[in-house]
């Protein structure tokens, strides 16, 4: 079948957007297609600095022929209805129509459409134009005397050519011929800009390839990232070194040639002394060059690779020469910064960051770290770290931003303090946590281990959250400038990492704290033992403060906290609440990432009072296994059909059955399966009690057990026991007995969420 080849050649297309531009390329052009019926076998789109091009194999050379037959009005109808029928048809007279009749309706007009297929070039010369008009680079430019006429062709850098040509393997294909702003379709293009710049003429993809790679253009990226891979570390082998493997810079760097040419250059050994990540960083980002280092001491080389976009006559001699005489630059100003920063002390700096405002809403970068060293330092006895060194990193953890060398690679933040405070002296746990507050930045990146680095990781994190959250800047749909989601990633992964934080009221306390208000930290002392209370009562609908005031003075006679702390104190309590239903559906995006099924992790939310991560996630854990068994299996149906015993009845008699049994009526009148489920319910060693003193040792296998005994009486009991006894008070003990079982299993879980 005929096949598409389409190239669209420009002056440049930045490394950065030529993959994506090539895959919007190849979209746009299908999905066109397909739209009209034309379906095809395989499509595959290339860049290259200069160039996007498309091949579709298997594309019919027409459309299909369409037939249609349209229903008119009845015959004797009015004339205007036949004429509209006829306009809407495109029949020129009635007589062109067909009469049929029904038996119920009478005889009607039909109108028989048909409509040949339309020839492929003919489709592809009606969208390509549009496609090419609109498509949807990031930025776009207008270029000579056309640009100041509204509604120009607008690209990525100048268009300067278009080739695109149709059909069979078999017989040379047709240019498919359309205009785009005075640029019109060919079957020409250009070889490599320098190596091969006259033009050539293309027929299909087969040979349109093979043409450009004797033109010294590979169009594959994918391609010309494993020729660069390859040659680099084969010249690092024959110097005794290995390449640093660098992804993103591949990327790039096959994004910027079309002709791959890898060359080796180096640096001045002196310059070694800079730390390895300074030197990287400064060759990667000015000179997009790949480092080396010695295989056997694990230490930087001073030698580095570059990739030529040319085969030069000298070798690449005065390539590489103009290549080291920038990096020898680029290393002099990072040599400077380097000991430069070392003459002034972290703490030294911090006056600095008075000046940098984090946001308009939450102050400086100063007031923030005194925020991140007090919470640090609460933090740190959860986790297991020293509260004083976890209080000095955080208070250490952002002055690097106002170095020299950070201000160069901003990218350095962190691992720049860690050295700088190494050389200083703090101890190593500080320095740690001051490069490792920042992790982990996504679902890959490590967590950190020191306990120091754990506190003020979470510490910074939990700020970050609260803030915005205390100044309503949360994340909506797709959109999340601030990055909030990662952060409460971070939180949920460095919590599963085996720590228990119970998020409430870390959460609550610290909306205090960023709105530097002492008053409301001591309200949050007096209200932490009513604040639920404080809620239901919100709920009903009575004035807020006066409420809260009351609850406090009920409670705590002495207070003489101010009434707009405590109305502040209870808005962010609400506040919290919100945040930890945020934190939930992160961590139930998270786990479901991880394979956990969903229905699980929604029954253990399902419960209130769950904040605390690391067991919501051991619960989880425990419940799936707990129901991979037999006994979890048939306490799970045993527990389906007490609930829909308890549904029907409750709904018919207008009221729950939630109290507790009389344990006397089901001795006196129980039968023996009722007698035996109320011992395994509320006997010494009942399910009821066990489960619960599991779950408050925090021992949830242990929870499963104490459920998995309910098993053997549930289903005694359903086989014998007929619940809706003809005595009405034996009848609804044994309906509070049925609810005994729902009040059991929620211990656990919400059984009710749980699937299958």
């Amino acid at each position: 079948m005929p096949d598409l080849l389409l190239e669209l050649f420009s002056e440049e297309i930045p490394a950065r957007m030529q993959r994506r531009a090539a895959e919007d390329l190849k979209k746009l052009v299908t999905d066109a297609l397909v739209e009209r019926g034309f379906l095809y076998e395989g499509a595959k789109a290339f860049a290259t600095p200069r160039r996007l091009a498309l091949h579709i194999a298997g594309l019919p050379v027409k459309g299909q022929d369409v037939r249609e037959e349209r229903k008119g009005p009845r015959v004797g109808s009015p004339e205007a209805a036949i004429q509209g029928f006829l306009k809407g048809a495109g029949l020129a007279s009635i007589d062109q129509a067909k009469i049929e009749s029904d038996p119920k309706k009478g005889e009607f007009y039909v109108a028989v459409i048909e409509k040949p297929g339309r020839s492929t070039p003919d489709v592809l010369a009606e969208i390509l134009p549009n496609i090419v008009k609109n498509f949807p680079w990031p930025k776009s430019m207008r270029w000579g005397a056309a640009s100041r006429e509204p509604g120009s062709l607008r690209w990525v850098r100048p268009l300067h050519s278009i080739v695109c040509t149709f059909g069979p393997e078999t017989e040379d294909p047709e240019v498919v011929r359309f205009d785009v702003d005075g640029i019109g379709s060919g079957d020409v293009t250009k070889g490599h800009r320098f190596l091969a710049p006259d033009e050539i003429r293309v027929k299909r993809f087969d040979d349109y390839a093979p043409a450009l790679e004797r033109a010294k253009v590979v169009i594959d990226t994918d391609r010309r990232k494993d020729m660069i891979l390859h040659d680099a570390k084969d010249l690092a082998f024959a110097q005794g070194l290995e390449l640093v493997e660098d992804e993103g810079l591949l990327e790039e760097v096959a994004g910027l040639v079309e002709w791959p040419v890898v060359l080796m250059g180096s640096f001045d050994e002196a310059f070694l002394d800079i730390p390895p990540e300074v030197i990287r960083t400064t060759i990667r980002a000015n000179q997009k060059c790949f480092v080396l280092r010695d295989p056997a001491t694990g230490k930087l080389a001073n030698k580095f690779l570059l990739t030529s976009n040319l085969i030069a006559s000298d070798g690449g001699k005065t390539i590489v020469g103009g290549n080291e005489r920038v990096v020898r630059a680029r290393l002099s100003d990072a040599n400077f910064f380097w000991k430069t920063d070392q003459q002034v002390k972290l703490e030294d700096r911090l006056e600095k960051l008075k000046s940098i405002v984090f946001h308009e809403k939450l102050g400086t970068q100063y007031e923030r770290v005194e925020r991140i060293a007090a919470l640090a330092k609460e933090l740190a006895p959860i986790v297991g770290a020293d509260p004083e060194l976890a209080e000095r990193a955080a208070r250490l953890a952002k002055a690097d931003l106002v170095t020299e060398m950070v201000g160069e690679f901003p990218e350095l933040q962190g691992l720049m303090g860690r050295y700088y405070a190494t050389l200083q002296g703090e101890h190593a746990s500080v320095a740690a946590a001051i490069e490792e507050h920042y992790k982990p930045l996504g679902p890959s990146d490590r967590v950190p281990t020191d306990l120091v680095s754990v506190a003020v990781a979470l510490a910074d994190k939990i700020d970050t959250l609260v803030g915005f959250w205390a100044i309503d800047e949360k994340p909506t749909g797709s959109k999340d400038p601030y990055a909030l989601r990662r952060a409460a990633l971070g939180v949920i992964r460095l919590a599963l990492a085996g720590h228990n934080l119970k998020l409430s009221d870390i959460i609550w306390r610290h909306f205090a704290r960023v709105r530097e208000d002492a008053a409301q930290m001591q309200a949050i002392a007096h209200l932490a033992p009513v604040a639920e209370r404080a809620v239901q009562l919100s709920a009903q609908g009575s004035d807020l403060a006066v409420k809260l005031l009351a609850i406090v003075r009920e409670h705590h006679q002495d207070s003489l906290i101010e009434a707009t702390s405590l109305e502040q104190a209870f808005y962010d309590y609400q506040a919290t609440s919100d945040l930890l239903s945020f934190f939930a559906d992160r961590l139930k995006v998270y786990l479901r990432d991880q394979g956990a099924r969903h229905d699980l992790i929604d029954a253990v939310f399902a419960l209130e009072g769950q904040d605390d991560l690391l067991m919501i996630v051991r619960r989880v854990e425990a419940l799936g296994r707990f129901l991979d068994t037999e006994d979890g299996k048939n306490l799970l149906a045993g527990y389906r059909r007490a609930a829909n015993i308890l549904r029907i009845e409750e709904k018919k008699d207008g009221r729950a059955y939630n109290e507790v049994p009389d344990l006397q009526i089901v001795n006196d009148q129980g039968q023996i399966e009722e007698k035996i489920l109320a011992v395994a319910l509320y006997g010494e060693d009942g399910s009821r009690e066990g489960a619960r003193k599991a779950i408050d040792s925090e021992d949830f296998e242990g929870a499963m057990r104490a459920l998995s005994r309910l098993r053997q009486p549930v289903d005694a009991f359903f086989d014998k026991v007929t619940v809706n006894a003809e005595d009405p008070a034996l009848r609804a003990n044994r309906l509070r007995l049925l609810n005994s079982i729902r009040e059991a299993t929620r211990t656990v879980a919400d059984f009710s969420r749980i699937e299958g």
